[in-house]
């Protein structure tokens, strides 16, 4: 595997380089443009891993030669220096381009270094000497007090309602479960409220729900009985993710760089504070945000807020964790965490191991009560990171497993390159991603309760590299056994070359059960009395069609499955017992929840949709669901 060799031409001579494939030397090679004599040639003068040059062409600007062999390289051909950046690379086939003194560096579908390699579509620039953000910041310019300020009554003494939702997920684990009951026979459509836009999943706590529409910047609090509007508020950027609501506080972060605190009655402002080091802006899917953005669900533990501010450790001086107190809004204490090893002072690229590296990237977090989490890295209640480098996959043992998800907990793209695992390690790579879901509780999306993980995730043969995927609905203990589930073919190689293959056994974790089920799942909840999933119709099994791909009747098929998947067919509702599997109930739906839009609390359920609805469903009132008899539950041998 590997991509041309590429001619390029600059400061005079023209160049190319020993780098098309993951055995090459690296080597530069600068010629004389007229006569081809070589002028200069140097190798490497960095140890890092070498893999082959992405699938597109390499660029080069007057004073650097831009290779990807693993994200971008600028190479200095005068001073012969490597200074690589793992943690971004272009699209396949076109790559990246250097133009008006930037780096424009298109969308990738790669997993390589998935913890840590930007996303989107993203420009560069090199770094300023004159706008670099300050790393102690006077926290006079930073707090705003409100209107509601030392006016909202705590509530130490008043014990919190365990059948409420009050945060991201529902608590601090980000379990999905919840104490409460739900009948699931005879659900009804109690109420709907059209709120419009972009929705995130709600959360319900004191009778009210609370929802953030994205794109308009906006958190609405709804009476949770009745469904009637309360009071909505207007951050001054996205909203991207519920708010927490904490002893009478509504609490969420903004792409404004700020961290907000309401009043959950009224939606008054009690106080404000500036995350982000300085109110710099930026243009990000069109919209302005801050150059460090604060994802909407902030955690609470023990009485201390945490949220993280920034894009990436290796840009505009990196994240910054900030700990608050959330009555008040004064900060605890504030970590930097940039692209230097806290102990050593080394780039953290020095800690890559093959195509993985340690997390650089920021998400929601969560907290087990020993440590807070971000992604799989886990952090002291201070905000100290428990090691820096890079934990592999194989290592599952210890005392910070908890669920997480290599590319956050908001990635809503089903991109089949990642999911969500209950463990502690990850293997990144086109080689590596699958390996996580053969040794831990794996899938897209998770819940779990004290012993076990349920979850909707790939059949263990699909842990590889497959293009047709088949889904099981399971149940699994926290950490369950693992058994050899068969073998696969891997290349040989010597000296860089490969000279044939082999067997290799293949794992997998075992379910305590397995269903069969006909529904793309992408919401779920776990009651006191039945495990909740939705999502939309499944309509072909890709197992066979993928034998008949260019048949008219399998292409109409995918077809469909296509529209599905898009929303388009609306979705089915489904219970099943939490200790066998079995069916029920199962209703058919005229609308389809947004990815984990699916929660309960005080004996009803309540969906966040595509749509930008909000519904109610529940036993007491409303018209009754439509039973969907279609709905297939088997248990798988």
């Amino acid at each position: 595997m590997g991509t041309p060799d590429d001619i390029l031409v600059a400061g005079g001579l023209v160049w190319n380089g020993a780098v098309a494939q993951g055995r090459d030397s690296g080597t530069i090679t600068g010629r004389d443009p007229l006569t081809g004599q070589i002028k200069s040639e140097f190798t490497p003068d960095v140890e890092t891993h070498w893999f082959h040059h992405r699938c597109y062409r390499a660029k080069a600007t007057d004073k650097y030669l831009l290779y990807s062999r693993t994200g971008i390289e600028f190479i200095d051909h005068a001073a012969e220096h490597w200074i690589c950046n793992h943690w971004v690379r272009g699209a396949c086939h076109y790559g990246i381009m250097p133009c008006n003194g930037l780096i424009y560096a298109p969308q990738h579908p790669c997993a390589c270094y998935i913890e840590a390699k930007l996303y989107g579509f993203t420009t560069l620039a090199p770094p300023s000497l004159t706008m670099q953000p300050r790393r102690e910041v006077p926290d006079a310019e930073r707090l705003t007090r409100g209107p509601t300020f030392g006016q909202i009554a705590n509530r130490k003494s008043q014990i919190e309602n365990p059948a409420d939702w009050p945060t991201f997920r529902h608590d601090a684990g980000r379990s999905g479960a919840v104490k409460t009951t739900i009948q699931p026979t005879g659900l009804k459509r109690t109420w709907s409220s059209k709120l419009g836009s972009k929705l995130s999943t709600p959360v319900v706590a004191d009778g009210k729900l609370f929802v953030a529409s994205a794109d308009d910047h906006s958190v609405h609090a709804i009476d949770a009985e009745t469904g009637r509007p309360v009071w909505s508020f207007t951050a001054g950027g996205r909203v991207d993710s519920p708010p927490t609501i904490w002893q009478g506080r509504a609490l969420f972060g903004s792409v404004d760089g700020h961290v907000y605190c309401l009043s959950a009655g009224d939606g008054s402002l009690a106080w404000r504070y500036r995350a982000a080091p300085e109110d710099w802006r930026m243009l990000a899917y069109d919209q302005i945000e801050s150059l460090w953005p604060v994802h909407g669900s902030v955690l609470v533990q023990d009485g201390v807020l945490y949220c993280v501010a920034g894009r990436s450790m290796f840009v505009d001086g990196g994240l910054r964790m900030l700990r608050l107190d959330p009555k008040t809004g004064r900060k605890l204490s504030e970590t930097i965490l940039d692209d230097k090893d806290p102990v050593t002072g080394e780039n953290l690229q020095v800690h890559i191991q093959t195509l993985n590296m340690p997390v650089a990237l920021p998400d929601i977090l969560s907290s087990d009560g020993k440590y807070v989490y971000m992604r799989s890295l886990p952090f002291d209640l201070q905000g100290k990171r428990k090691y820096v480098s890079y934990i592999p996959v194989q290592e599952q043992q210890g005392d910070d497993l908890h669920l997480f998800c290599p590319t956050g907990f908001l990635d809503d793209s089903l991109w089949h390159r990642t999911y969500w695992g209950y463990g502690r390690a990850w293997a990144s790579g086109a080689g590596g991603y699958h390996k996580a879901g053969r040794v831990i509780p794996a899938g897209r999306p998770l819940v779990y309760d004290d012993k076990t993980v349920y979850g909707y995730g790939r059949l263990w043969q699909y842990y590889r590299w497959s293009t047709p995927l088949e889904f099981h609905l399971f149940a699994a203990k926290k950490q369950p056994e693992i058994v050899k589930a068969g073998t696969e073919r891997k290349a040989v190689k010597k000296a860089g070359k490969r000279v044939g293959s082999r067997n290799i056994p293949v794992t997998r974790f075992v379910p305590d059960w397995s269903d069969d089920i006909s529904v793309q799942i992408n919401s779920m909840v776990l009651t006191d009395n039945a495990l909740f999933a939705a999502g939309p119709p499944d309509v072909e099994d890709e197992e066979q069609s993928v034998k008949t791909l260019l048949d008219p009747g399998t292409q109409k098929k995918l077809a469909e499955q296509s529209e599905a998947f898009q929303g388009n067919r609306g979705a089915l509702l489904v219970a099943v017992s939490r200790n066998g599997g079995e069916k029920l109930a199962a209703y058919s739906l005229d609308f389809v929840p947004r990815f984990d839009g699916l929660i309960a609390a005080n004996g009803r359920l309540y969906i966040s949709t595509l749509s930008g609805d909000v519904l109610c469903l529940s036993n007491a009132q409303g018209p009754p669901l439509s039973p969907a008899e279609q709905v297939v539950i088997a248990a798988r041998e």
